[in-house]
């Protein structure tokens, strides 16, 4: 046996991992934290890694928060930092999506910790520009807060065509028929079945909006995916409005979700993107959605969606007829819709994140 090898024997690696930080120069590393649920934030993590990459920015995993002094970190879930928070000689980082301080008691203590630890916060990403003004009023430091839209990956989405849909129908045993509108969103409360409904994803104002136009469209069916949706799941059932609901294993396989739908609805009370947003535009499918999340920031109304105010399924439903029976008048609108997404791509936001990493992390 060599001497690295007895070494190795008597220490933990992490005891030469830890050595080695201290050569680091202060905060010329980027520790990237992600919160290991394999969901959205882990794929957000996986896209900063890559925009990293591309300013030459070096990144390590989370372990090396305990192992390295005066670093920086990216924390991808604020739950994570917000409701533990810990005085850090770390530099500290966070998206700040979705969550007003009067919606929950939960949103609340997280703006609390905000306003009492402004000074030791040294960067805030927003998704939106309704949420960067809620985020200011915490009286953090403007230059601080950074509004960069929860952004899309064209790699991993393709146009539908009828082709396209025809094929993916028959894959999901959907009927030929059907007018198909998709809810991919989880809005149920916690990771179990989700038969407690997470009202400020809308899944009650979605059910409403359905049950209008299941008067008027016999042929109605509804793609779900993701999981905790007991409580949609159950309203359909109700309303006698027949759906599939798939649980996915990997994010990248959304695409041939998409490419079945005549439509997609967005009906939340409060979001930060949401991704559907962007996803279902480089789709190619129509999107009707309410004013929440970056929404508000890239919808036009009749030009690239059509959008309503919350809680207004009334609106909903009746855009959402609209362009199931408009389907040859709206190619501009959906061309318009792909147009948007592709200027929000994460490779169209590298200027965006190297304004937020300049004097947060040295590159």
């Amino acid at each position: 046996m060599n001497y690295s090898s007895r070494l190795k024997n008597i220490f933990p690696i992490n005891y030469f991992e830890k050595i080695k930080t201290r050569n680091w120069l202060p905060y010329s590393k980027l520790i990237l934290c992600n919160d290991g649920s394999d969901w959205v934030l882990d794929w957000e993590a996986k896209e900063l890694k890559k925009i990293c990459e591309n300013l030459k920015i070096s990144t390590l995993d989370k372990n090396y928060i305990k192992m390295s002094n005066k670093q920086s970190v990216f924390y991808t879930s604020r739950y994570h930092v917000l409701n533990n928070w810990k005085k850090q000689n770390h530099r500290i980082a966070f998206p700040y999506f979705h969550g007003k301080p009067n919606s929950d008691n939960g949103f609340r203590k997280m703006f609390n910790t905000i306003k009492k630890n402004n000074k030791e916060i040294n960067r805030i990403q927003v998704s939106h520009s309704e949420m960067k003004e809620i985020i200011l009023d915490t009286g953090i430091d403007a230059n601080k807060v950074f509004c960069i839209p929860i952004g899309i990956n064209e790699n991993y989405f393709t146009k539908t065509t009828k082709d396209l849909r025809s094929k993916m129908r028959k894959k999901l045993n959907i009927p030929k028929n059907a007018i198909v509108i998709g809810s991919f969103q989880k809005d149920g409360n916690g990771w179990g079945e989700g038969l407690e409904p997470k009202l400020i994803k809308g899944p009650d104002i979605f059910l409403k909006t359905v049950r209008i136009l299941k008067e008027e469209i016999p042929e109605l069916f509804i793609l779900l995916t993701g999981p905790a949706r007991g409580y949609i799941k159950t309203g359909l059932e109700k309303l006698k409005i027949p759906y599939f609901h798939f649980v996915l294993d990997n994010y990248t396989d959304i695409e041939k979700y998409y490419n079945a739908l005549d439509l997609y609805i967005v009906s939340s009370r409060e979001e930060g993107g949401p991704k559907a947003i962007l996803e279902s535009m480089i789709s190619g499918i129509p999107l009707v959605t309410t004013r929440v999340g970056q929404a508000m920031d890239l919808v036009n109304h009749g030009k690239n969606a059509w959008m309503v105010e919350t809680e207004d399924y009334e609106g909903l439903a009746y855009w959402s007829k609209y362009a199931i029976e408009n389907k040859s008048q709206i190619e501009q609108i959906i061309s318009e819709g792909v147009k948007t997404a592709l200027e929000n791509t994460y490779t169209n936001q590298i200027d965006l994140w190297d304004d937020f990493m300049k004097g947060f992390v040295k590159f």
